[in-house]
C-alpha cells in the first residue's frame, strides 16, 4: 500500500497560537480518513499546507510522485451562460458520455444538466462542482466540511459515491453521521498533535474515553502505592534493622510516576431560555401561498403547530425551506393566505444574515446586555457568556474581531438570555463545532417553548425534532412519520435512482460507453476460490471481534499498571487486525459479486 502523503515533524503557528507541534501523520492510497478536531485547532490550515497554499514553519510534507490531489473549491468557477454539461466538459476534458455518467450519480440530468448553471440553487451547483472534481480522477480527495449547506439528499448521494470511490479521501467534518458512513480511519488534531486511529470516528471517541479512564485508574493505583510506600518509609527509616529496606523503598517511590492526563478543553454548556409553558396552537397557516412576485414556490399551505412542539423543516435545496421560514417571520409577505401566531407568542430568529450583520463596534458583553430579557442579573449574563466560551477578557472583544463560529455562538447566547417562547432557527449548527452542536441539541430538547428549525445535520435533527414539515414539489405539509422514517424514504428513492442509472448504463453499447482497452488483462488465478476464502475471513473476523470484546471486558477490572499497558497495546493491535480483515472481506465480496 503506497503512502500518498507523509507529514513529518510539522510545526506551524501564528504568534503565540501553536497549531502544529512536531506533528506526524501519513495517508495511504485507497484509505478514507475522517479528519476531526475543535474549531480553531488548525484543520483548514493543514489542508492549505497539503495543497501548497501555505508553508510549514518547520518539518516537511512528502508527496508521492503519482499523487493527484482533488480539492472541492468553495468559489464558483462557472462561466456566464454555460450549462452544467458545458462546465463539466470544459473543466475535465472528458467526453460527454463520461460527464453524463458521473453527473448522473448526483442526479444531474435533464434541465439540471443541460440548462443554465446560473439558475441552479447553491446545493445543485455544489453537486456540479463535485461531479467536476471526480471527473478529474484524483487519487486523494481533500474535502473541507463538504456537508455544509448540502441538503439531505445531496449528502446521501455524496456518501454513496464516496463509499464506492476507489481512491483515498481526507474529509474534514463535524458531521459524525457523514464521517461514520464514509470513513474507516480517523485523524485527530488536538493541541498541535496528530493522532491516527485505524477505525471509525465513534470507535475512536470511545477509545479516547477508555484511554482516559485507564489513565485515571492507573494514576489511582500509583497514588495508592505511593501512599503505602510513604507510610512504610515513615515507620521504618528510623530503625536500624529496617533502615536499609526503607532506603530501598525510597528508591522505588522515586521511580513511580503519574501519567499526565491532558486537561479537558472547555466545552459550551448551553441552557435554554426560561419561559412559562403555554398550551394550544402557536401557529396557523391558512390557504397560504409563498414565493415572490414573479414566482410561486408553494401554495395551499394549511398547517397548525401547537406550543411546545419542535418541528424540523426538511426538503431538498431550492424547494423553498428558507422561503417558508422567511414568510413565517414576516420578512417575506405571503402571496395569498395568512400566517397567524397565537396570543402571547414572542418569536426569536437565528439565520445566516443575523450573525453576519451584528453591530461591529459592540463588545460581546454589550451585545448580550442589549439582548437579555428585562431583569436579567449581571451574574446570569456572565454565566451564559461563559457557557458559550466567552470568559475573562473574551467578553470585552469587539464583534469586529470575532470568527464565524464565535459570532454564531454570540447570536445563540443572545437568544438563550431572552424570554422568547418561539425560536426559529435556520441551520443553527453551521460554523459550530461538534461539542457545541451537541450542547445546543440538549438545550433545545429541554426548552419548554416551540422550535421550528432547518438543519442538514442528521444527528442534530433526530435528537431535537418531535415532528417533521416537508417542503417538496410546491407543497408544504406535515410529514406523518418520524425523522428515521423520512431518512429511510429518501435513501430508498436514491437507491431506486441508482438502480435506474445502472440499468441505463448497461444498455449503452460498450463501444460507445467506454473506449476499448488495448492492453491484455492479466489472467486470474483459476485455483483461487473467493467463496472459500471469504468463509475463512469471516471466521477470523468473528474471533478478532470476540477477542476485542474480551479485552474491553477485562480493562475496567485491572489495576496493575503493567497489565493495563499490555491490554491497551493488545486492544490497538486487535483493532488494526480486525479493520484489515474487514477490508479483505469487502474485497472478496466484490470479487464474488463480479463472478
Amino acid at each position: 500500500m503506497a503512502i500518498l502523503l507523509q507529514i513529518k515533524s510539522a510545526c506551524k503557528g501564528y504568534g503565540e497560537q501553536i497549531l502544529l507541534d512536531e506533528a506526524d501523520a501519513s495517508i495511504s492510497d485507497n484509505v478514507k480518513v475522517g479528519f476531526i478536531g475543535r474549531n480553531g485547532a488548525g484543520k483548514s490550515t493543514l489542508l492549505r499546507i497539503l495543497l501548497g497554499e501555505e508553508e510549514l514553519d518547520n518539518g516537511e510534507v512528502i508527496r508521492h510522485p503519482n499523487l493527484r490531489l482533488g480539492y472541492l473549491r468553495q468559489h464558483d468557477p462557472f462561466v456566464k451562460g454555460e450549462t452544467a454539461m458545458d462546465f463539466l466538459q470544459r473543466e475535465s476534458g472528458q467526453p460527454s458520455w463520461k460527464c453524463g455518467e458521473v453527473a448522473g450519480q448526483f442526479e444531474l440530468k435533464g434541465v439540471y444538466l443541460d440548462g443554465p448553471i446560473a439558475e441552479l440553487s447553491g446545493g445543485w451547483q455544489t453537486r456540479v462542482k463535485l461531479a467536476s472534481l471526480l471527473l478529474m480522477e484524483p487519487n486523494l480527495l481533500l474535502l473541507d466540511e463538504p456537508t455544509n449547506f448540502l441538503d439531505l439528499r445531496t449528502q446521501i448521494l455524496l456518501e454513496h459515491f464516496l463509499v464506492n470511490y476507489k481512491a483515498a479521501c481526507l474529509i474534514v467534518s463535524h458531521d459524525r453521521t457523514f464521517l461514520g458512513a464514509t470513513c474507516d480511519h480517523t485523524l485527530d488534531l488536538s493541541m498541535g498533535k496528530l493522532t491516527a486511529f485505524p477505525g471509525k470516528v465513534d470507535a475512536y471517541l470511545e477509545f479516547l474515553q477508555e484511554k482516559k479512564m485507564h489513565e485515571e485508574r492507573s494514576n489511582q493505583a500509583v497514588l495508592a502505592k505511593m501512599k503505602h510506600l510513604e507510610e512504610f518509609i515513615a515507620k521504618n527509616k528510623a530503625r536500624a534493622s529496617t533502615a536499609t529496606l526503607a532506603k530501598s523503598k525510597e528508591k522505588q517511590l522515586g521511580r513511580l510516576e503519574l501519567t499526565k492526563i491532558e486537561s479537558a478543553q472547555p466545552v459550551a454548556r448551553i441552557r435554554p431560555p426560561r419561559i412559562t409553558p403555554r398550551k394550544g396552537p402557536a401557529l396557523r397557516c391558512k390557504n397560504l401561498s409563498i414565493g415572490y412576485p414573479d414566482r410561486t414556490i408553494a401554495s395551499d399551505v394549511n398547517i397548525e403547530i401547537d406550543h411546545g412542539m419542535r418541528f424540523a423543516i426538511v426538503g431538498d435545496n431550492g424547494q423553498g425551506k428558507t422561503t417558508f421560514l422567511r414568510t413565517l417571520v414576516d420578512s417575506l409577505k405571503p402571496i395569498t393566505g395568512e400566517v397567524r401566531w397565537g396570543h402571547g407568542c414572542t418569536v426569536g430568529v437565528y439565520a445566516q444574515h443575523v450573525y453576519t450583520s451584528l453591530p461591529e463596534k459592540q463588545t460581546v458583553l454589550e451585545y448580550l446586555y442589549q439582548n437579555a430579557a428585562k431583569g436579567k442579573k449581571d451574574q446570569d449574563i456572565l454565566e451564559v457568556a461563559g457557557s458559550f466560551l466567552f470568559r475573562g477578557m473574551h467578553v470585552k472583544k469587539p464583534v469586529s474581531v470575532l470568527s464565524g463560529g464565535e459570532r454564531a455562538r454570540l447570536c445563540l447566547a443572545g437568544l438563550m438570555l431572552s424570554d422568547l417562547n418561539i425560536l426559529i432557527l435556520d441551520e443553527p449548527g453551521n460554523h459550530l463545532d461538534v461539542d457545541t452542536v451537541e450542547s445546543l441539541a440538549d438545550a433545545l430538547t429541554n426548552y419548554e417553548g416551540t422550535v421550528i428549525f432547518t438543519s442538514h445535520d442528521r444527528h442534530f435533527t433526530k435528537t431535537v425534532a418531535t415532528s417533521i414539515i416537508e417542503v417538496r414539489d410546491s407543497r408544504v405539509t406535515i410529514y406523518s412519520g418520524q425523522y428515521d422514517n423520512y431518512l429511510y424514504k429518501v435513501n430508498k428513492e436514491i437507491e431506486a435512482g441508482e438502480r435506474e442509472l445502472a440499468s441505463q448504463k448497461a444498455k449503452i453499447p460498450q463501444a460507445v460507453a467506454k473506449p476499448a482497452k488495448t492492453e491484455v488483462a492479466a489472467p486470474k488465478n483459476v485455483d483461487r476460490d473467493p467463496a472459500k476464502e471469504i468463509k475463512l475471513v469471516e471466521k477470523n473476523i468473528a474471533q478478532l471481534d470476540a477477542q476485542k470484546r474480551s479485552i474491553n471486558t477485562q480493562l475496567p477490572k485491572v489495576t496493575d499498571i503493567e497489565e493495563l499497558d499490555r491490554l491497551e497495546k493488545e486492544l490497538i493491535s486487535v483493532t488494526e487486525r480486525l479493520s484489515a480483515a474487514e477490508d479483505l472481506w469487502s474485497q472478496l465480496n466484490d470479487e464474488i459479486q463480479e463472478l
